[in-house]
């Protein structure tokens, strides 16, 4: 194969062969945690590549615009107009924390519907909806979607949960709803709070679950937690098992919270971790447009803080003795979730004592799902979710 390259093409080829030949033990063999090979002499070309191809992906995103700031106290249970919204949700975050497991637990709704799939062809089964138990202002949100990829005929055996990325739209993760099937396990692929079937008029982007309306935002990623603990739910009630979850950036956040607070999870895959849900957003590429609202209202310390009840941190030390098995991937040059927030989430993982998998990658957020990196992480994320859910 070699000898058909010529010129720059072949230098640039055997530059990556390199790269991932040095890598490949730390990928596919037992390492000690969050190890990364930082020796390679070219590194610091490869990575000026990644981080160029980053910001084209992020830059050639439709309909992304910057929405007015607002407290949305409102949907939280507080008042529209509330006097100090500071300090209402200073009080707010020292309850929630405190009681998140009543925060975050939801009954099985009573209307579990499954539908024939509405696109002929489709390769899923079956389409399953039902009401969120939680209530946002639209009813298009407030009806739960989501997609079943049997593994098998009979209706059995292991089955996940996978939630893709934040403006994820329909088609997104059904390759590795796909591939999970391939490997003897059955996905339920939930669309997440404003996205795809669940979008509202004129926000073509789900601006309301990542935005610069705090409450809103705090309801809306609540709501997804709840609607992936009613997605298991269903599964085990229809005979499924052992039960996991898959998350990939949002998904990957959401996934992580989740599996904290319901005890059917015996495995999870979080694809790009990161440690506070306001530091991503104070700080990350694709969220610039959503701080721009914020700077000039609160401080990077106030929205940790206040979005801290919707962010990994504060629930990692519940994992601890659960037995549950987690796989973290993170991406050495995340402009998105930045790789400083990553090595955070893995220290909080390693003092709490989590039965996890970290894995570190050469890549960014948007090239993680680009060859030979999703190969890589493909074949990781799914011999870990067989193995865990045998």
């Amino acid at each position: 194969m070699l000898l058909n390259l010529t010129g720059a093409f072949r230098a640039r080829w055997l530059t990556l062969y390199r790269l991932f030949s040095s890598i490949r033990c730390s990928v596919f063999c037992p390492v000690p945690p969050v190890r990364y090979i930082g020796s390679f002499n070219l590194m610091g070309y490869f990575e000026q590549k990644i981080r160029r191809y980053e910001h084209r992906r992020w830059s050639a995103e439709p309909n992304r615009r910057s929405l007015p700031f607002a407290w949305g106290l409102e949907h939280i249970g507080g008042r529209a107009d509330e006097p100090e919204p500071r300090a209402f949700l200073r009080h707010f975050v020292q309850q929630t924390l405190a009681a998140s497991d009543a925060w975050f637990a939801c009954e099985a709704p009573r209307d579990y519907e499954l539908r024939s799939p509405t696109a002929s062809g489709a390769p899923w089964s079956d389409e399953l909806e039902f009401t969120s138990s939680i209530h946002s202002s639209w009813p298009e949100n407030n009806r739960v979607h989501a997609r079943l990829f049997p593994a098998n005929s009979r209706g059995s055996g292991p089955a996940v949960v996978v939630l893709p990325q934040w403006n994820a739209d329909y088609s997104a993760h059904v390759d590795i709803c796909r591939w999970l099937n391939r490997l003897g396990i059955s996905a339920l692929r939930l669309s997440l709070p404003y996205h795809d079937k669940r979008a509202i008029p004129g926000h073509p982007r789900a601006d309301h679950i990542v935005g610069p309306n705090i409450g809103l935002t705090l309801q809306a990623n609540r709501q997804a937690v709840c609607d992936a603990r009613c997605c298991l739910r269903w599964l085990e009630m229809r005979g499924y098992g052992p039960l996991g979850i898959l998350g990939s950036s949002l998904g990957s956040c959401i996934s992580c919270i989740t599996a904290s607070h319901e005890p059917l999870i015996r495995a999870a895959a979080l694809l790009h971790v990161s440690s506070y849900f306001g530091d991503v957003v104070a700080n990350g590429l694709t969220t610039i447009h959503v701080w721009e609202s914020m700077r000039p209202k609160i401080s990077e310390e106030e929205i940790r803080l206040y979005w801290s009840p919707i962010s990994p941190m504060p629930y990692i030390s519940k994992l601890r003795g659960t037995g549950q098995k987690i796989l973290a991937i993170s991406a050495r040059y995340d402009p998105t979730f930045p790789d400083e927030f990553s090595d955070d989430f893995f220290a909080a993982i390693r003092g709490n004592e989590v039965d996890c998998q970290p894995l570190r990658l050469p890549c960014g957020h948007y090239s993680l799902g680009e060859a030979p990196f999703k190969w890589i992480v493909g074949w990781r994320f799914g011999k870990f979710l067989q193995r865990a859910l045998r």
